[in-house]
Parts: structure tokens; C-alpha cells; sequence
């Protein structure tokens, strides 16, 4: 064998490796970024989303109850001996509109209740916080991945070239390892 040969053969060689490792570092560096956009979809979805479910049991508790009292107010009127014969025949007519407005409710809605929205409210809450903690699992493995080809002998050279420098994997602020206070989302 010729040594010209031989030497191709080792730059082939060597460009070959080299290749490997630029597109092993390239295809690492987009699994952070893909990773860091699934985190931020899912982040986004918790700030959309609990605090749409909660305004909507609020809103449904309050409807609920303005319907209950409203219906026993018109109630106690009601029982008042000292109406008129068409003050007891509006009371009438007013309950029965109140009284239809909550049959159709249960009629067409018969789980329609204000603990079942509490339930759906507190069960999408822990897939949101599930899905999040996936995804930041998902986003620090990528990083970790990532690190290692940057920081890693011999392809640390090629990411030197490439101007790459590690990530900082996903570290939750104080602030956030607290739990999120439903109460305090009810109260505004």
C-alpha cells in the first residue's frame, strides 16, 4: 500500500469521525431546544388553563347559588300569609321559572354539580403538574446529553470550534417549589 494511500485513508478517517461527532453535537443542541419547547408548551397550558377552570367553577358555584337562594327567598315569600292573591300567583310563577331553570340543568346536565367541577378542576390540576414535571425531566436529560458532547473528550474540541458551551439544566426556583395556592386563585 502506498503511503498517499494510507494517508487519504486516515483523513478520510478522521473527516469521517469529525462529521460524526459536528452532527452528534448538532443533533444533541436541537434536543434542547425541542425539550425546552415541549417544557414551555406545557408551562404555558398551566398558566392558560387553571386559571380558566378555576373562573369557571367559581362562576358555576356562584350561578348555583344565586339559583338555590333566589329559589328559597321566592320560597319564604311565598309562605307569607298576607299576600295578595296576585302577589302569591307571581311568587308562583316566578318559582316555577326558577324551578324549570333547574330541572333543565339536570335534565340535560344530570352530573352538572358544582363538586363535580371541583373534582375535574382538581384532577386536571395533577395531569398539568404531571406533564410539567415530564417535560422538565425530558428538557434536563437533553441538557445533560447535550453537556456531556460539549464537555467530553474528543468532541469537546469540535464543540470548542463550533463556539458550543454547556446549558444549565432546569432548576426550579423557590418560589415555585411551593405549592400553588387554589384558595388564593379563588380570592381574586
Amino acid at each position: 500500500m502506498s503511503p498517499l494511500l494510507i494517508i487519504i485513508v486516515v483523513v478520510v478517517v478522521l473527516g469521517l469521525i469529525v462529521m460524526s461527532m459536528y452532527n452528534g453535537l448538532i443533533r444533541k443542541k436541537n434536543e434542547v431546544v425541542n425539550a425546552f419547547g415541549g417544557m414551555d408548551v406545557q408551562l404555558k397550558k398551566r398558566y392558560d388553563l387553571i386559571p380558566n377552570l378555576i373562573s369557571t367553577v367559581k362562576q358555576y358555584m356562584t350561578h348555583e347559588r344565586e339559583l338555590l337562594t333566589k329559589v328559597t327567598e321566592l320560597r319564604t315569600k311565598a309562605l307569607n300569609a298576607d299576600l295578595s292573591d296576585e302577589s302569591k300567583v307571581d311568587l308562583d310563577n316566578q318559582i316555577t321559572h326558577a324551578m324549570k331553570g333547574i330541572m333543565v340543568a339536570v335534565e340535560n346536565y344530570p352530573d352538572l354539580k358544582a363538586n363535580q367541577n371541583f373534582l375535574n378542576l382538581q384532577r386536571t390540576m395533577n395531569e398539568v403538574e404531571s406533564q410539567i414535571s415530564a417535560s422538565r425531566r425530558a428538557y434536563n436529560a437533553a441538557v445533560t446529553d447535550f453537556n456531556n458532547g460539549v464537555q467530553m473528550f474528543p468532541s469537546s474540541i469540535i464543540a470548542g470550534m463550533m463556539k458550543l458551551v454547556p446549558k444549565k439544566v432546569f432548576e426550579i426556583p423557590d418560589v415555585e417549589r411551593q405549592n400553588v395556592n387554589a384558595k388564593d386563585l379563588f380570592n381574586s
